[in-house]
């Protein structure tokens, strides 16, 4: 489709406004992190790194960064086994109810964060209370598996779809057990994917906030959630916007990573 000089303009200056509506923002909280004013004049008054030199000696946001590495990364492990299992069931395999089971894997990251919260806060004090678990980093990387799985699961489905059953049907031709053709031809194609899914599942669990407000125990603090109850206190701005530029830079590597993994229409490698 060919568009007018007058509509690619319009279309230029309408995309330019939406990413700096989304990046500008991002670029000031970068910007304020070395700012030398500790209420945030404009413009700033010069660069300093003292904020810096305060964050890394603060043992709030050390240990809140320690929680939310350790959520994430059993949320995603756990993400990447089920929603490796469940991906391949669903789009290998003929069964009654296929569609139903599909639906309701996906559903978690459809849900508001408020609902999913509110239901495994409801959930968790029905189940765990009465044999003796409470609150804490358990409940916490239970509930954002929950939504980590559907990342998981959509990109290795999305994988999959593109292997040509055929490849796993010559296997078989050969002689290859069904473990013998997934190990040497099935995750081999799909293994980028995985990386990607786990990647996108990391980096969702690490910023989480709502849900793990809901999920965790009065002493377990993720980095957002540390970030969020420092807000409002006027000595420790200038540290919540060095921790929110990391939380960006974190963010935005595994993204860009997984990105440019899922992108690759010929099966990926790493």
């Amino acid at each position: 489709m060919r568009l007018s000089r007058t509509a690619r303009a319009v279309l230029g200056c309408v995309t330019a406004a939406g990413l700096a509506l989304v990046h500008v923002p991002l670029l000031l909280v970068l910007l304020n992190s070395v700012n030398a004013d500790r209420s945030f004049g404009w413009p700033p008054s010069g660069l300093t790194g003292r904020w810096w030199r305060a964050a890394l000696h603060s043992d709030g946001a050390r240990q809140a960064l320690l929680t939310s590495l350790w959520a994430g990364l059993a949320a995603t492990a756990i993400a990447l086994v089920l929603g490796t299992l469940a991906a391949y069931a669903v789009h290998r395999h003929r069964f009654f109810g296929r569609r139903t089971v599909s639906f309701l894997l996906v559903l978690p990251i459809a849900l508001p964060g408020i609902v999913s919260g509110i239901a495994l806060n409801a959930a968790f004090r029905t189940v765990l209370d009465p044999i003796g678990v409470g609150f804490g980093l358990f409940t916490v990387v239970v509930g954002h598996a929950t939504f980590c799985v559907v990342i998981v699961f959509n990109n290795v489905g999305a994988r999959l779809r593109r292997i040509a059953p055929s490849l796993a049907e010559a296997s078989a031709d050969l002689g290859a057990r069904p473990w013998q053709t997934f190990r040497h031809v099935t995750f081999p194609a799909m293994r980028s994917a995985l990386f990607a899914g786990g990647l996108l599942a990391f980096a969702l669990s690490f910023d989480e906030i709502v849900v793990t407000t809901f999920t965790a125990g009065p002493g377990t603090r993720t980095l957002p959630v540390w970030i969020y109850e420092n807000l409002a206190r006027p000595h420790q701005a200038p540290v919540v916007n060095v921790v929110a530029a990391l939380l960006i830079v974190a963010s935005v590597v595994p993204v860009y990573i997984a990105q440019r993994l899922s992108s690759d229409t010929a099966g990926g490698r790493l």
